[in-house]
């Protein structure tokens, strides 16, 4: 039940993109669950009616926009549908990803551009439109999906892993350009979730039954992450207790980067 006194975002209006499924979905539920006002977007509309009726059916509230994030035009329409429903923009979620899995001499290239349009250039696109927006709000924050990827090689995953590495630094960047704005931006870099996502990555492999088995033993708390425990990170983020906090980029990971471990100790 959406919490309307007492939550950690009251009054804060939030687009969160990737919103039908895996982490974004969570990430609008655990939002609207704090008191705060979503926008969801993404691309499937049936997924978006379900995760509205969600929100709405616990007391919250829920907007809802089919968006193209790689696509100028309908992010611009995006915002457009913002300005309509919500009197102040405080926070955008940059979510929506996809992996696309091969070395630099498998991997295709327009399968490579797919990847980097997907999970860089929509940051840019969504924050270029938020931007002027956010510049007029109270509590303004840009947060981003980024991932361990982005600093922990992964082997035969080189696009997805580039793009994750260029999500964490273009995320300090515009942390740097927005302080003095008063707009922070901040990352979550997650490790394996167990999302519709990870699910292909690991039918991507030779044997999946195996990589899911070989993921979960490399996290030394001994699961892979659910959509929550990253939805948690962001709504740490987005809050007023994190008014001190920018160009931050939170590992969520089951300790998975910790350093070395023994999985039999």
């Amino acid at each position: 039940m959406a919490n309307t006194t007492t939550g950690r975002l009251i009054g804060l209006n939030a687009i969160v993109t990737g919103a039908a499924s895996g982490i974004g979905r969570q990430t609008a539920l655990r939002f609207a669950e704090e008191g705060a006002t979503v926008l969801a977007a993404d691309l499937s509309a049936d997924g978006l009616t379900k995760i509205k009726s969600e929100i709405e059916g616990s007391g919250g509230t829920c907007h809802t926009h089919v968006t193209d994030v790689t696509d100028s035009g309908t992010v611009s329409a995006l915002f457009e549908y913002s300005d309509e429903v919500f009197d102040e923009l405080n926070c955008v979620v940059n979510n929506a990803g996809i992996t696309l899995t091969g070395g630099v001499h498998e991997i295709s290239e327009s399968d490579w551009d797919r990847e980097m349009t997907i999970n860089v250039k929509s940051i840019y696109l969504m924050s270029r439109e938020a931007w002027p927006r956010l510049q007029k709000s109270a509590n303004a924050s840009i947060l981003n999906t980024a991932s361990i990827a982005g600093s922990w090689a992964i082997m035969s995953d080189a696009a997805y892993c580039a793009s994750k590495a260029a999500v964490v630094m273009l995320t300090k960047c515009m942390a740097l350009d927005g302080a003095r704005e008063g707009i922070r931006v901040n990352c979550v870099s997650p490790g394996f979730i167990d999302t519709p996502m990870i699910h292909g990555f690991f039918r991507d492999q030779s044997d999946p039954a195996a990589a899911r088995a070989g993921a979960i033993a490399s996290h030394p708390l001994g699961r892979l992450g659910h959509p929550s425990d990253i939805a948690n990170g962001y709504v740490y983020l987005a809050s007023g207790e994190a008014e001190w906090v920018t160009g931050t980029d939170l590992t969520v990971d089951g300790g998975l980067t910790s350093g070395l471990w023994s999985p039999g100790e």
